[in-house]
């Protein structure tokens, strides 16, 4: 499935998108929390820098420009300093803010986070101090921002909707937003406040809240699984909703749609360092996903893997296409899709060249996997980022001259055991006598070969060489061969068991 996703992902566009709601500016001010005040019980932070994040529906927009989508915002700002802040940093992003209104009447809204440092461990939130006026936006600046957007409505593939109940989602206007969007075909998606009005979002394409948000809507407390699918029914039929994407941290993600799709996308686990911002990030890719026609359950797979990336940040961090990418990759490492034919490997390290990573090619028959191949193959691993290892097939390994009784285990099978090893990120079976056309039609950054081999006597070397790759000889494990572990198995049958030496590998020859 990770396969697929990768293609998918690949093939994304870059679609135009709008985000509508409340923009936040989020202030951090970092420092070491080294010793308790002699004044009070309180924690003395030692200020070492401070810096500005966009935050909200910003943050929304911000998300989006990493992952390479056309943006225009909508909201509200005061007029002060902090409104310009905000208005600079995403120009600079390329962020259209031609529908950002200016209320005078009200401060924008300002999250100052104290982030304190001890014992040079991740710094942690201490404290937050936020300056916000929550009262609703003014009708006539609804109808001012209407103005504006409907006649837009066509140059966007989606509309996204960012509420963090500061005022600027309104039923003045969303109401209005969501229904030309409808009537326009447009897919609208929504991130609920939390203990807000669901009513506002009625009708939209899709929701995204937390477990906590959805129990606030439905009254559904959410324990299980399913206890989440019962809650996103309730929200798909009281709000009448195309589908719910009822986010549930650790546990992933639940499916529901009026249609009658129900599933739930599990995640798999990471370090958290802070959630400051997954629901954004969240958000971000579905909306990119909805807009680009993938399918729900496949965005699901995606929120999951961009906002686990989001949490392992410290504060709000963009999570770039390439990095979502990497991960997939990553995780087709447990995936059992290893063994691939020749086509499939070009384009699979074609994607993860493009993410920045290191492909290392190796080759042999592996005929009987032993001790001395996993110690090679752990040994090459870390030449790089990805190994592919190339398997010689049976008739390969014949014409090898390795004798008649070899090799003693079909390709496939040594394919499937070199696969199991979690070294070993592809497996390849190629039929040549060299691995030279694999060499040539992959072109690995790094070609290694263990066993006795010189580097100069390496198959491919000159070719790895003509585009600035590497080429390592990795030397072999002393004692440890297939040809030399196949003359003891003799020696077992024919009786002689009593006088084979044990096999050792350096390190226990050295202890002992």
């Amino acid at each position: 499935m990770s396969h697929h996703l990768t293609d998918v992902w690949q093939r994304l566009s870059h679609p135009n998108l709008l985000v509508v709601g409340d923009l936040i500016l989020d202030r951090y001010v970092w420092g070491d929390a080294e010793r308790i005040s002699q004044e009070a019980p309180v924690i003395l932070l030692r200020e070492q820098g401070q810096e500005t994040r966009l935050g909200g529906a910003a943050n929304v927009a911000h998300m989006l420009r990493g992952l390479e989508a056309t943006v225009t915002l909508a909201g509200l700002v005061g007029n002060d300093a902090d409104a310009a802040t905000i208005r600079d940093d995403l120009q600079s992003l390329g962020v259209d803010t031609s529908t950002v209104m200016t209320d005078p009447s009200r401060p924008s809204t300002v999250k100052i986070r104290f982030m304190g440092r001890a014992q040079h461990r991740h710094p942690h939130q201490m404290l937050r101090v936020d300056r916000e006026v929550r009262d609703a936006m003014s009708p006539e600046i609804a109808r001012q921002m209407l103005a504006v957007l409907l006649p837009r409505l066509s140059e966007f593939d989606a509309i996204l909707i960012s509420d963090y109940a500061k005022g600027v989602c309104t039923a003045e206007l969303l109401g209005p937003l969501i229904a030309a969007a409808r009537t326009a075909g447009l897919p609208v998606v929504a991130d609920p406040a939390s203990g807000g009005d669901y009513n506002l979002y009625a009708h939209v394409t899709g929701v995204t809240p937390n477990r906590l948000e959805t129990f606030k809507a439905t009254g559904q407390e959410i324990r299980t699984i399913d206890d989440a699918l019962v809650a996103g029914r309730i929200l798909v039929e009281r709000f009448q909703l195309d589908m719910a994407f009822v986010t549930l941290d650790r546990d992933g993600i639940v499916l529901v749609s009026a249609d009658g799709t129900e599933a739930h996308l599990p995640t798999r686990i990471r370090e958290v360092c802070d959630v400051t911002g997954a629901g954004d990030m969240v958000l971000a890719t579905i909306g990119v996903g909805m807009a680009a026609g993938i399918i729900p359950v496949d965005l699901c797979r995606l929120a999951n893997v961009a906002g686990g990336l989001e949490v392992e940040q410290v504060g709000v961090v963009p999570i770039t296409r390439q990095q979502i990418l990497g991960d997939l990759l990553h995780g087709l490492r447990s995936s059992g899709d290893k063994v691939c034919t020749l086509e499939q490997l070009q384009v699979r390290l074609a994607n993860r060249k493009r993410t920045g990573q290191t492909v290392v090619l190796t080759n042999g028959c592996f005929d009987l996997l032993h001790a001395g191949h996993v110690s090679y193959l752990q040994e090459a691993a870390r030449e790089g980022d990805c190994l592919v290892v190339a398997v010689n097939s049976d008739d390969s390994v014949r014409r090898l001259e390795k004798g008649v009784d070899r090799p003693l285990f079909g390709e496939d099978y040594r394919a499937q055991m070199l696969a199991a090893l979690e070294a070993v990120d592809y497996v390849l079976i190629f039929e040549e006598d060299t691995p030279l056309a694999v060499v040539e039609a992959l072109q690995p950054d790094v070609l290694v070969k263990g066993g006795t081999y010189r580097e100069e006597d390496i198959v491919g070397r000159d070719v790895v060489l003509s585009y600035g790759g590497r080429v390592k000889a990795m030397g072999a494990v002393p004692g440890m061969s297939t040809t030399e572990i196949v003359k003891r198995l003799r020696l077992f049958d024919t009786g002689h068991a009593n006088t084979i030496p044990v096999l050792r590998t350096g390190t226990e020859r050295a202890a002992a």
